[in-house]
């Protein structure tokens, strides 16, 4: 039996395989090593897993993560064996998954826009080219957490409309210290923002919701898929809920800046599965 798992900012989709046949799906909280603990992973997965699911009969494990470098590979090892204590366990980042989800084995330009944001050039085995989009604090445009600190910071600045504040107001119940409290102190201050990426997409009748999501879908393509050398001769594939839900905001700002919509999944499993059964 084989178990693949999609691991993002908040969510890890989990699917286990035996042959072509789903056995069992379940989720459990997205697993960023830079953010928790070895024991903190082991425990949420063992909580996670479904009544009876036999841990023993796995015997391989695809993990991909957000967040998860070459440098965080043996932490998630580690974890998945105090678990799966008979698979060997292949890691790699999130953005491979995606890359494998959308293209399979063929070349071309996948990117994330979730509650964080990635991209790469694929050849069809493997990434060739990542511009980095340096994490929430640095970068992430485009993103569901990019979009709702951007949408912070003018709500606090007082920079929005009055229909916008009072939609705003209405489900954001901190001051401005409070919020500054909260993404300074407190953990996972992207999932924090990335929350009110629904509040947008809910809103974007209002000018000013509109124009911040595809400003922010501008700016993605201004600060990273813009270096992709030559990247207008690649389509636009793209996973993740921002990309999904966004979709009509975001497909005349891909043509705008000379790309073609290609492929836009909401989650890459669907398409892991198809890659994983196919080898």
């Amino acid at each position: 039996m084989i178990l693949i798992a999609d691991s993002g900012a908040t969510t890890t989709s989990w699917c286990a395989l035996d042959g072509k046949f789903v056995f069992a799906t379940f989720e459990s909280e997205g697993y960023n090593p830079n953010y928790i603990t070895l024991d903190y992973m082991v425990e949420d997965i063992r909580k996670s897993l479904p009544l009876g699911f036999p841990t023993a009969e796995v015997d391989h494990v695809f993990f991909y993560g957000a967040g998860v470098t070459e440098l965080q590979y043996g932490f998630v090892r580690k974890a998945i064996a105090q678990v799966m204590p008979n698979a060997e366990t292949f890691v790699a980042m999130d953005l491979l998954a995606s890359a494998r989800a959308l293209l399979g084995r063929k070349a071309g330009f996948a990117a994330i826009l979730g509650t964080g944001t990635n991209s790469c050039l694929y050849d069809g085995e493997k990434i060739t080219l990542n511009i980095d989009s340096l994490g929430f604090i640095l970068g992430d445009e485009g993103s569901g957490a990019y979009m709702g600190k951007r949408m912070l910071v003018d709500y606090v600045r007082g920079r929005v409309s009055e229909d916008a504040r009072r939609v705003i107001a209405s489900a954001v119940p901190y001051s401005g210290d409070e919020i500054i409290d909260i993404i300074y102190t407190k953990p996972f201050p992207n999932r924090f923002c990335g929350q009110y990426g629904k509040l947008i997409h809910d809103n974007l009748s209002i000018p000013y919701f509109h124009d911040l999501a595809e400003d922010s879908f501008c700016q993605l393509f201004e600060q990273i898929i813009s270096l992709y050398p030559d990247y207008k001769s690649y389509s636009f594939n793209c996973v993740g809920s921002v990309g999904w839900y966004f979709q009509d905001v975001l497909k005349p700002v891909v043509r705008r800046y000379g790309m073609e919509v290609g492929t836009l999944l909401k989650t890459p499993m669907e398409g892991l599965i198809r890659y994983h059964t196919e080898a």
